[in-house]
């Protein structure tokens, strides 16, 4: 298999995958969709399989304070043999921040998993060692999340006098 363009990737994912590739875009040439966390596994499994995205560079989250859904777990894919990338996006509500896991297709989420529950508290289902990474085990809040102010409004050495406003 030769290398594949955007345009017929996402023809092949729109073929398998009718109606459940959502919002796809290409900022600065990287093909990105949404899918839903029912979904999730049964398209990274195609996309493994089928396409030979076999390289699995990254899994993360963003907190959106101000979206409905406020979590988005972003997985991001590569195809060696096709010359390819692909962001991949799940949206989940600050209440359910439920997925199922990917270490059954790719050994190496494990601990991008864990990394990311550590810092975001989204939840991998049937994770094989869900817990903290990077923190200490005691940790009750998950410090990527925008819950808190970014600066001590008690702070006298940052008002705004000081700098001539």
């Amino acid at each position: 298999m030769g290398k594949i363009s955007n345009e017929e990737l996402l023809q092949k994912l729109s073929s398998k995958f009718d109606g459940q590739v959502l919002n796809v875009t290409e900022p600065y040439g990287l093909l990105t969709f949404e899918i839903t966390r029912e979904d999730l596994l049964e398209v990274l499994g195609f996309l493994k399989t089928e396409l030979q995205f076999i390289h699995l560079t990254d899994i993360t989250a963003i907190h959106y304070p101000e979206q409905e859904k406020q979590f988005a777990v972003v997985y991001h894919i590569h195809s060696l043999v096709n010359g390819i990338r692909v962001r991949v996006k799940v949206f989940l509500a600050a209440d359910d921040v439920h997925i199922p896991t990917a270490v059954e297709l790719w050994n190496g989420a494990n601990w991008m998993e864990r990394e990311t529950y550590d810092f975001f508290g989204i939840i991998f289902d049937g994770h094989p060692d869900l817990r903290r990474i990077l923190n200490v085990d005691d940790m009750t809040v998950f410090p990527m999340r925008k819950e808190f102010p970014l600066e001590d409004p008690n702070r006298i050495d940052k008002k705004d006098y000081f700098f001539g406003r």
